[in-house]
């Protein structure tokens, strides 16, 4: 997308500040109606009092026309009309302002060509007093009451919205800080950002941060060391391939020849094992391949492996079968052994548990896959009659290229168990070494990998 066609992006300050100017605004609109509104009432409620006023006043007096309260200077806004019982005019004060007359007493509100008037009926004896004055007075004087308190008020605002302005730039000069210590950052220089003198409210992001550098430089930290120990496992089977290639060329009798091709085809069956579990475990890093999640049954999953890897067995003399549920299972509940995961990942963990078994399981030996459900987890369980783990060894055997001393005549990469821990953790699961099947080689080793009960698996990556 072009530049043009991008939004410009929002500013927090600018946002903020616009908000507390609008709700600023209002609250002083708001607040000049109210002010406006008691005014008025209380303007009337004034003005009604000097009306009765007035009228007791002219009650009982001798008025002529042109004569009374009414005329006197400065109450040119008030309108006295006084009549007997008979309708008969006594006096008007204004002849130019004439208002309905009527014999209902009390305060009511009329209009005619001159307006809008509050008007007050009363009777004195046998007359009849009407006092009135303009509505507009009053709205007049309720605003200019509502102007003069309300005016401080509006006279306040621009200062309050530069305080408002740098009152927010001070409150997001944490996240400058932070945003610039952030650009600080490099693949090489991943340290946790400072957690001191941030407000409370910026203490969440930077943990999240924190963490995310942390298991950034875990990560490299493992590629890294990926990278060192593939370097230096490939150079030796290479080096072995490569003096093989040198003693077949020397051969000077077809005997040398075919026993330096045997030793080639050994180092090159050697070299790609490892390399196909490199490829294996890169493939397995957590983030690499994100594949769907789904429901992935451990029993079908075993028979496949296990028909997978029968004429290996059978050529061994090794009794591969699958056992109706592990050690420390239910036999009861292996139709529940059930989880949520990604299918070719637990295939693989599988596969790297049985291959682990041929490996070191002697011939005519014996290896039982078992997969259950227990108290809500799901366990899976591959046990061997071979030699066995020691148990001082048993953290150490799951490092990338680790060997146990007594592995030393079997082949291998030292990568089996350290896949089947990788793709365990991403599933939430844990693995658990402990002996297998007791034989004439030793006690045997048994792997356990128990996911968590009623839980889902974390998805890859």
């Amino acid at each position: 997308m072009s530049a043009a066609g991008t939004s410009a992006p929002r500013s927090i300050r600018r946002e903020l500040v616009g908000w507390l100017a609008l709700g600023l605004f209002t609250a002083v609109v708001i607040g000049a109606v109210a002010t406006y509104l008691r005014a008025r009432e209380e303007a009337n409620a004034l003005f009604d009092y000097q009306l009765t006023q007035l009228a007791a006043s002219v009650t009982g007096m001798p008025l002529a026309t042109g004569t009374g309260p009414g005329s006197l200077p400065g109450n040119d806004a008030l309108v006295v009309e006084i009549w007997n019982r008979n309708g008969v005019e006594i006096y008007l004060s204004q002849p130019q302002r004439r208002l309905p007359q009527t014999a209902e007493r009390g305060f009511r509100t009329v209009t005619n060509d001159s307006g809008e008037w509050r008007v007050l009926t009363t009777l004195a004896g046998d007359q009849v007093v009407q006092v009135a004055q303009p509505m507009n007075v009053r709205r007049e004087l309720a605003a200019s009451m509502a102007l003069r308190t309300i005016l401080p008020l509006i006279a306040i605002v621009p200062f309050l919205a530069v305080l408002l302005w740098f009152g927010i730039a001070r409150g997001l000069r944490p996240l400058d800080r932070l945003a610039s210590a952030v650009g600080q950052r490099s693949p090489r220089t991943l340290e946790p950002l400072p957690e001191s003198g941030l407000p409370r409210e910026v203490q969440p992001l930077v943990h999240a941060l924190n963490g995310l550098l942390a298991r950034l430089a875990t990560a490299q930290g493992a590629q890294r060391a990926f990278i060192a120990d593939a370097a230096h496992e490939l150079r030796t089977p290479l080096t072995a391939v490569h003096l093989q290639v040198q003693l077949a060329e020397r051969a000077t009798t077809e005997a040398e020849r075919r026993a330096a091709l045997g030793e080639l085809r050994s180092g090159l069956d050697r070299a790609n094992h490892l390399v196909g579990q490199l490829l294996t475990l890169a493939r397995e890093e957590p983030g690499v391949i994100d594949r769907p999640l789904a429901r992935v049954d451990l029993a079908a999953l075993a028979r496949e492996v296990v028909a997978d890897a029968a004429a290996q067995a059978a050529a061994r003399g090794i009794d591969l079968g699958i056992t109706g549920a592990p050690a420390g299972g239910d036999a009861s509940e292996a139709a529940a052994a059930l989880v949520t995961g990604d299918a070719v990942s637990l295939r693989t963990l599988l596969s790297n548990l049985v291959d682990n078994a041929l490996r070191y399981t002697p011939a005519g030996g014996r290896i039982d896959i078992g997969s259950a459900g227990d108290n809500g987890a799901t366990l899976l369980s591959v046990r061997d009659s071979g030699s066995g783990i020691a148990a001082a060894e048993h953290a150490r055997v799951f490092d990338r290229f680790y060997r146990a001393p007594d592995a030393a005549g079997v082949p291998g990469s030292g990568l089996g168990l350290a896949i089947v821990k990788s793709i365990a953790d991403r599933h939430g699961a844990t693995v658990a070494l402990g002996p297998g099947i007791p034989g004439a080689a030793g006690p045997g080793l048994g792997v356990t990998v128990r996911f968590p009960a009623a839980a889902e698996p974390r998805s890859p990556g």
